[in-house]
């Protein structure tokens, strides 16, 4: 892992709604194999953060750079989503298709793939996250956990570079919770460079190479799963984990 060219470099980030200031000034970066877990109660700014790392969000100021670039300067956001994978609390697959078709046609129309090869790429990548009995059921009959399954197959399928997870296992039943925190797993020991926000503290103590706590839209305190887990600084970090029935 390179210390000399983070993958992402997030410079003094500010976002506000109206009046209310979500991001206040945030700074850090991601290196190549890195899995960084953000951390936090709701409306502390995480999932507006990766919002605004895939485009989803403008930030009113500061710099994001990824792969090296200003995003703000990007031309073409469908080829740099291509790069970055992102997968949502809800899924978001396409429910008038099936779950082959759903990880089939963004190679098509944005990678420009033909219909052979991203039939193939789509079956390879359903296979690893254990959904290839299911790949031609229509999405709208799965399971949450089978479509969050689905979802992390089909941004795999577009060979991202970077992957961002918004709280992936939130809206899953607990059962279905370890089903997808299994395949996040498998993707980090592969070497996936991700940034993850989650309310999952054993996934993040487990997995994390970072754990990043935020709290009213600042960086309240950053380090390592054992530093941030069983050595908090910050009495604000001590008290979101105690809330969080976390052992510390």
């Amino acid at each position: 892992m390179s210390e000399k060219n983070p993958i992402v470099k997030i410079r003094n980030i500010h976002k506000k709604y109206g009046a209310l200031e979500v991001l206040k000034g945030v700074d850090f970066d991601v290196y190549n194999g890195e899995v960084v877990c953000l951390i936090g109660k709701s409306g502390s700014g995480k999932s507006t953060l990766l919002r605004c790392i895939n485009l989803l969000e403008t930030p009113d100021d500061g710099t994001i750079e990824v792969f090296g670039e200003n995003i703000q300067q990007v031309k073409d956001i469908n080829q740099y989503r291509a790069q970055v994978g992102m997968c949502f609390q809800q899924f978001n697959l396409f429910s008038n298709m099936n779950v082959l078709e759903n990880c089939m046609v963004a190679q098509e129309k944005v990678l420009k793939r033909s219909k052979a090869e991203a039939e193939k790429i789509a079956l390879t990548y359903l296979e690893k996250v254990g959904m290839l009995p299911f790949r031609y059921a229509a999405s709208n009959t799965l399971s949450g956990g089978q479509k969050q399954r689905v979802a992390i197959a089909r941004a795999l399928c577009m060979n991202p570079k970077l992957m961002l997870f918004d709280e992936p296992t939130s809206a899953l039943d607990p059962e279905m919770v370890q089903e997808v925190l299994q395949v996040m797993k498998q993707l980090a020991l592969e070497g996936l460079t991700m940034v993850v926000v989650t309310h999952e503290m054993s996934f993040a103590k487990e997995v994390s190479n970072r754990v990043i706590f935020m709290d009213e839209g600042v960086i309240e305190e950053k380090g390592t799963p054992d530093e941030i887990f069983t050595q908090p600084k910050s009495d604000r970090t001590k008290a979101f984990l105690q809330k969080s029935i976390l052992t510390l």
